[in-house]
């Protein structure tokens, strides 16, 4: 897709490219790939970003975001998806901040607005249980009032990063009267309060992103909830939107697509390239179509929120389409690997190419399998686009 920018926007445009050129730099990316300095070197980079106002670039100003247009939010993102940087760890920034900033006390404002802003302050989402994921108000996981304190007993699991995280905003029952969505509370915890232990969970493709965390009367101070007591369904629902927003990976896919092609093209002395397949350049067409349509969809979405508006049923549009493209454009990046032994331009060893290119498609397309089961399974997502965009 084109669009066309104005004098500002290309210049903002070029701000980010040389920021980018000078601030992720290729020692800065392989420390983020390895496990062993992947959060340190994360802040780094987080924090290289706040230093020029752009990791909470969504957040209000007098929060310390930087108001930006839904076109330079588009403009960024595809910045630093052409160069393969990493946006900021969506968790903290992302989904708590406006969590935060809409609901939370003053108190709660100056204590953890700018720690997360910064990555001072690394957050996990206590969502998901065993039996509660998409049906996310059979959460089991309970915290009894003890004078000044929750008693918080039970489990989350699919926790991201949580063998990272400093806190965890957590969901928890705090009744049994009523609809299970009004027994929900909101609570913020630290993750080193007695009584809280992770146990790694080494996804398919063979990374450790996840965790179950248990909870074993663990005491929390009931000024560390968020709101009311039993209202924090209505501020999980509210986060979920800005999660979902974050999971359509547009820009992912535009890069993505670009190596496709890049990669489809490459032939050999005496062989055509997969781009002298008819039945592959079909397949890629229809990629490519698919992505257009995602990428106007969040141009919607980001002007809704560019106008004061909080992301709704489009956020599972959003969510729904562009899981599914990622796993369109994955599926493509592997056949290409497949197809070709992993072979990349410019390089000559076959087992180098493997490693180079086909190991990398691989781990996409395996852990991307998921993508179109967390933050809310695509089933529900169609269910809720189907009570609030058709009535029925």
């Amino acid at each position: 897709m084109h669009t066309k920018l104005s004098h500002q926007e290309l210049a903002f445009q070029e701000d980010v490219r040389v920021f980018m050129r000078e601030n992720f730099t290729p020692e800065l990316a392989e420390k983020i790939a390895h496990p062993a300095t992947f959060k340190s070197a994360t802040i780094e980079w987080q924090k290289r970003l706040d230093s020029r106002g752009w990791a909470a670039n969504g957040w209000p100003e007098e929060h310390g975001g930087g108001a930006w247009s839904a076109t330079q939010k588009y403009i960024y993102c595809n910045e630093l998806a052409a160069v393969g940087a990493p946006d900021v760890i969506p968790m903290g920034i992302k989904m708590l901040g406006p969590v935060l900033y809409s609901y939370g006390s003053e108190e709660q404002k100056q204590k953890f607005l700018p720690a997360t802003k910064s990555s001072d302050m690394w957050w996990c989402q206590g969502y998901s249980e065993v039996g509660a994921g998409s049906d996310l108000a059979a959460l089991k996981t309970r915290a009894v009032r003890d004078g000044d304190d929750y008693i918080v007993n039970g489990a989350k699991i699919w926790t991201t990063y949580a063998q990272y995280a400093d806190w965890i905003f957590c969901l928890v029952k705090t009744s049994d009267e009523g609809r299970p969505q009004g027994c929900i509370s909101f609570l913020l915890i630290d993750m080193k309060t007695p009584g809280i232990s992770v146990s790694p969970i080494i996804s398919i493709d063979e990374e450790h992103h996840l965790n179950e965390v248990h909870f074993e009367n663990v005491r929390i101070p009931v000024g560390n909830r968020i709101g009311e007591e039993n209202q924090g369904w209505t501020y999980a629902k509210a986060l979920l939107t800005y999660e979902r927003t974050a999971i359509a990976g547009v820009a992912y896919c535009k890069h993505t697509l670009e190596k496709v092609r890049k990669l489809a093209s490459q032939g050999g002395e005496e062989s055509l390239s997969l781009l002298d397949d008819v039945d592959f350049q079909a397949r890629l067409a229809d990629v490519e179509i698919e992505f257009m349509a995602l990428e106007f969809l969040e141009l919607r979405v980001l002007s809704s929120i560019d106008n004061g508006e909080a992301p709704g049923m489009e956020s599972s549009l959003l969510k729904l389409k562009g899981s599914e493209v990622q796993q369109l454009v994955q599926t493509l990046l592997w056949d290409i690997a497949g197809s070709s032994g992993g072979m990349v331009p410019d390089m000559h060893d076959a087992k180098a190419l493997w490693e180079c290119q086909g190991n990398v498609a691989r781990r996409e397309y395996m852990f991307g399998r998921a993508a179109t089961i967390y933050g809310g399974s695509n089933e529900v997502q169609r269910n809720i686009i189907a009570k609030y965009a058709l009535g029925l």
